[in-house]
């Protein structure tokens, strides 16, 4: 058990993490026709506009939320906050978020699976993704109650940011950072490693799509000039 637990929560993060980039990165180069979300809004668009708005919000809220929560050092919050003050916190606006999300999920999963010709349209891996996604949000509202009852005094997230930053900063000995953690935050945590192991082949890819608009923004100017000879340019063409 002890090779196991190294294994998941010490060396398998990097596997998730490196397929997760070399993945998406060879998958850009080598089948960019495939870079879409597959999108079925001809059909139903009204309850796919509710699921996919509402898991939308709630995925964004919780990827940055966990983002900050686990790899902001002690040092930088603990001058306006403490460890208890920041639990409550992520109890409060992750527990609405995950709310968000999973409803959401269920309304795109029961519209997926509910009308014969989305559920034709759909790939096998479209709703195991689904799936996937309903479980992690699942896993994540579990674990709330257990924290109230256990872990409000913030004990435990301290003890998951250290090991998250253990992780990124390539720093050894991560696992033993996570000895005695129950068995629910283990599963919702290496489901979401999971998540990031199978991103390059799904649909999750557009995901890269939409940070890459922020580079889009800042691109320059194109100039545009006139076929005809000896009229002058027409100057900067807005974007």
């Amino acid at each position: 058990m002890n090779s196991l637990h190294n294994f998941l929560f010490g060396y398998f993060p990097y596997i998730c993490l490196t397929v997760f980039l070399l993945g998406s990165l060879l998958r850009y180069d080598r089948d960019q026709y495939t870079w879409k979300t597959d999108s079925s809004q001809m059909l139903r668009t009204g309850q796919l506009r509710w699921g996919s708005n509402l898991f939308h919000i709630g995925i964004l809220v919780i990827f940055f939320g966990h983002a900050v929560g686990l790899l902001m050092p002690s040092f930088i919050y603990e001058t306006f906050m403490s460890a208890a003050d920041k639990k409550l916190m992520a109890i409060s606006v992750g527990g609405l978020a995950g709310v968000m999300g999973l409803i959401g999920l269920s309304l795109l999963l029961q519209r997926r699976l509910g009308d014969a010709r989305i559920r034709a349209a759909s790939k096998p891996g479209d709703i195991i993704l689904l799936w996937l996604l309903w479980a992690q949000f699942a896993l994540g509202l579990a674990t709330i109650p257990f924290s109230i009852q256990y872990h409000l005094d913030g004990s435990k997230m301290v003890q998951l940011s250290s090991w998250a930053q253990h992780i990124v900063t390539l720093r050894a000995g991560a696992p033993e950072l996570l000895v005695g953690v129950d068995w629910l935050t283990k599963a919702h945590l290496l489901l979401g490693m999971s998540l990031f192991l199978i991103f390059p082949f799904t649909r999750l890819v557009h995901v890269w799509s939409g940070f890459g608009t922020l580079a889009y923004l800042s691109r320059p100017y194109q100039l545009v000039r006139s076929r005809r000879l000896g009229l002058p340019d027409r100057g900067n063409a807005p974007r």
